[in-house]
């Protein structure tokens, strides 16, 4: 199986916001209140990312991760929105989705998007966890991540409780990966 991983265009816009919807209802069910899986709907989605992806120049870096032409992830990194991540980028999105899962997928698409924050300037990157989404705050710790304190999320339809993970040192973490592949 071999991963590509490349910048998103605009017409990547429904292949992640389909895989987004599907991918977010499956990790968020029993976490979300009913109220954010009603407004959240494929068509909300849609008009996010066509949005995001529309923007030119802007402070995000959107990559998708593709296996054998398909859409596997997607993730999206840049300046960040809470002040609990002091200086560090944020890693504001990161899905992978069900067929792809514990393929290496995440962990690539993790790397690349910090390796493009650590060109835009930032020593470390961070990103928050939902409380309770217990394979992905497995699959953090298990790329060196360190818990950095906790923080309430507003998001647009949901505040939900998260977990900070942080990479301090991203030069460090690049190399640790590399020779982990080696």
């Amino acid at each position: 199986m071999t991963i590509s991983i490349r910048l998103a265009q605009k017409t990547d816009a429904p292949p992640i916001a389909r895989l987004h919807f599907h991918t977010w209802r499956e990790t968020y069910q029993g976490l979300a209140p009913q109220a954010a899986f009603d407004a959240v709907t494929e068509e909300v989605r849609l008009a996010r990312w066509q949005g995001l992806l529309a923007r030119e120049g802007c402070e995000q870096t959107i990559l998708i991760a593709e296996v054998d032409g398909q859409l596997a992830g997607f993730g999206m990194a840049g300046s960040a929105s809470h002040e609990i991540f002091q200086s560090r980028a944020e890693i504001k999105f990161l899905y992978v989705g069900t067929a792809f899962k514990r393929r290496g997928v995440g962990r690539d698409l993790l790397l690349h998007l910090a390796r493009h924050m650590m060109k835009a300037g930032y020593s470390g990157v961070g990103l928050g966890v939902v409380v309770g989404n217990n394979p992905a705050i497995a699959f953090y710790e298990g790329m060196g991540g360190t818990r950095a304190g906790n923080y309430t999320d507003p998001g647009p339809v949901w505040r939900s409780e998260n977990r900070l993970y942080v990479w301090d040192d991203l030069p460090v973490l690049m190399a640790q990966e590399a020779k982990r592949s080696s």
